[in-house]
């Protein structure tokens, strides 16, 4: 069933290295990719906000914790507070083919952390996470969130149900390189 009130976080505090500038304002057929991914998320019913930064077009925005683990779990952990609750959607700021399709679908199962599985890998970034249902302990000593999959239950939605939703990868394809953004550019917006 399809949790109404879930919370879309933006992740948007890595370096840019691969790209070389910062991927969040990176234009895609004339737009920051960050809006897209808004877009994707809002469309599928979420509140949409930023982890990981200050400032970031109109968005609220919540600079990740200090002191703890980086990167997307440093996102998960610091937005759990912010959802009260409600299920969380972590989405990069550099997956601009994000479809709202695949997200409602993500929420329409109920468990601790859904993720879709790519070439054997579980998309974390383009994944559902319900801080409630996640066992405390586990979280605490994650130190990244393909650690914390491993310890607590995940549905890991591999491609022949994703395919079935009409994903085809592109929602976590990483546009993270010149080269991965001209790629993108060459294919339709969902």
């Amino acid at each position: 069933m399809h949790t109404p009130g879930a919370v879309g976080v933006i992740l948007a505090g890595g370096k840019s290295k691969r790209m070389g500038t910062d991927k969040a304002l990176v234009e895609l057929s004339g737009r920051p990719m960050y809006s897209w991914v808004a877009d994707a998320l809002r469309s599928a019913g979420c509140e949409v906000v930023v982890a990981g930064r200050k400032h970031l077009g109109d968005l609220p925005c919540y600079p990740d914790i200090g002191g703890g683990p980086v990167g997307p779990l440093a996102g998960l952990l610091t937005m759990g507070p912010v959802a009260g609750g409600r299920p969380i959607v972590l989405a990069a700021t550099d997956h601009p083919l994000l479809r709202s399709r695949t997200v409602k679908a993500l929420l329409k199962l109920d468990d601790p952390i859904v993720a879709p599985v790519d070439a054997g890998v579980a998309q974390v970034t383009c994944a559902v996470y319900r801080m409630q249902q996640l066992d405390r302990d586990a979280l605490e000593q994650a130190s990244s969130i393909q650690g914390l999959i491993r310890r607590v239950p995940t549905r890991r939605v591999l491609q022949p149900e994703w395919t079935s939703w009409g994903e085809d990868g592109r929602s976590w394809f990483s546009v993270d390189t010149a080269e991965a953004l001209a790629r993108a550019a060459s294919w339709p917006r969902p």
